[in-house]
């Protein structure tokens, strides 16, 4: 990924906090030499320095190679810029995002018993928030064992990882206010997030 200085974040926490975050993730590898990508939940495991998931078994991703290489995409937060709102005619749009790329060594799971943990990761993870927390223990064990036959596990060892949180910090505090207001005016959750990070950034 480009990532000029001004947007870069090497902060592991701070990487590790935004992938648990935005946890639905772009993986990409090469299949029959062209690039596949899915779409899924994919968890961190900070203390392996690795991620953890599932595809269904019908994804043609389950059948990479083992320890191919490939592209894991965290996506945040993104927002149109339009020059206008700078107040100066030296200036052109542009658009404010945060992305965090992760690359690392495939490695497949199809051990019952690990895939399991898998699931039940998956659950503490997502059900944690929720008032009432399903569990997977309060499912019939006939119905899990169908589910596991039906996915591929897998995890990811991390080789590096890449932050790009882009939010005018090439610009004087003056335009990054005038942004942040302008965005505050305009609908949707994406404007109003990145308004609120370079707001957070202003006060560091």
């Amino acid at each position: 990924m480009y990532v000029p200085s001004a947007f870069s974040i090497t902060d592991l926490n701070e990487l590790h906090n935004f992938i648990e975050q935005h946890s639905f993730a772009t993986l990409i590898s090469q299949m029959d030499n062209e690039p596949f990508a899915s779409h899924l939940p994919i968890l961190l495991d900070r203390k392996q320095g690795r991620l953890i998931g599932h595809f269904a078994r019908a994804n043609p991703h389950a059948e990479m190679k083992q320890h191919q290489s490939v592209l894991t995409i965290f996506h945040g937060p993104h927002a149109y810029i339009s020059p206008t709102w700078y107040e100066n005619p030296d200036t052109v749009p542009t658009w404010n995002y945060l992305a965090v790329h992760v690359y690392g060594r495939y490695s497949q799971i199809e051990d019952p018993k690990e895939l399991k943990d898998i699931l039940e990761q998956y659950v503490d993870f997502f059900e944690a928030s929720q008032p009432a927390q399903w569990s997977i223990q309060n499912v019939d064990s006939t119905l899990i064992n169908q589910l596991l036959k039906g996915i591929v596990g897998f995890t990811i060892e991390i080789d590096r990882i890449e932050g790009k949180f882009k939010l005018n910090q090439n610009h004087s505090v003056e335009r990054r206010k005038k942004v942040i207001n302008h965005l505050k005016q305009e609908r949707g959750d994406n404007p109003q997030a990145i308004a609120s990070l370079m707001r957070a950034q202003l006060t560091d």
